[in-house]
């Protein structure tokens, strides 16, 4: 794995959470701007700030 899948086996252990319950609350909040993304993943659900940049920045890259 490369970029920011890389990331996710330790997101994954870090949060208890598989990556799809990542991508559902970035989809649950709409076309929101990357950054606003990230501090929403960080304010709301404690993820750290290189975590939800890689969740965000492959869910963006899978939308276009």
């Amino acid at each position: 794995m490369h970029g920011p899948a890389s990331y996710f086996p330790s997101i994954e252990k870090t949060y208890g959470q598989p990556v799809a319950h990542w991508f559902a609350l970035i989809d649950a909040l709409g076309a929101r701007k990357h950054m606003e993304l990230v501090a929403e993943l960080k304010s709301a659900h404690g993820l750290g700030h290189g975590h939800a940049n890689a969740l965000v920045a492959y869910r963006l890259a899978g939308r276009r």
